[in-house]
């Protein structure tokens, strides 16, 4: 059954991943600041906010269905309201644990598996991105670690804005097809 705001997936997804990645970019330039100021309102936490954020794009470029998203910031929004839903839900957990408890902070202890997994994936961005271009990679290093804007990034590499948002978007779909393959061409 076809879910609201989403086109039927083609027999070959392929063909957008390049266009889901470019859509994100899109949106991430547009309502990024919104949606930051619309998960703080919910969560009272900025760091949470922009975590939760960023985990709403990283959800968006991981789902299968290549072809457009229909109502990209319907969907985008409707996201971070779930993610915000289960955030709330898990401090609720923790704030209602028991005192006596033998270590109140074992849900903010990595799990070593979980760990060492987060490390090979770190792994595998950096040498995605030393497969890029210099200027594709700087520009994403520069623009989602650091969180420099557009502007900024093209006023220190001398570019343009929007050659600035090519290199990035370029380096946002390697990255994702290198860390995984089997869902992109």
């Amino acid at each position: 059954m076809d879910s609201p705001g989403r086109h039927v997936a083609p027999a070959d997804p392929a063909p957008g991943a390049e266009d889901r990645a470019a859509q994100i970019a899109a949106l991430f330039r547009e309502h990024n600041r919104t949606l930051v100021a619309f998960l703080q309102a919910r969560l009272n936490s900025r760091a949470d906010a922009q975590e939760l954020a960023q985990e709403v794009y990283v959800r968006m470029l991981a789902m299968r269905d290549a072809d457009p998203i229909a109502a990209p910031r319907a969907l985008l929004f409707r996201i971070a309201a779930n993610l915000a839903v289960d955030r709330l839900r898990m401090r609720a957990v923790r704030a209602n644990a028991p005192a006596d408890a033998p270590d109140e902070d074992w849900f903010a202890q990595p799990i070593p598996e979980q760990h060492a997994s987060a490390l090979q994936q770190w792994r595998e961005v950096r040498a995605a991105l030393r497969e890029l271009p210099a200027k594709t990679s700087k520009a994403f290093v520069m623009h989602v670690i650091e969180g420099r804007d557009f502007g900024a990034i093209a006023q220190t590499m001398k570019l343009s804005e929007r050659m600035v948002r090519y290199h990035v978007s370029n380096a946002l779909a390697h990255c994702r097809a290198r860390i995984q393959p089997s869902e992109t061409p």
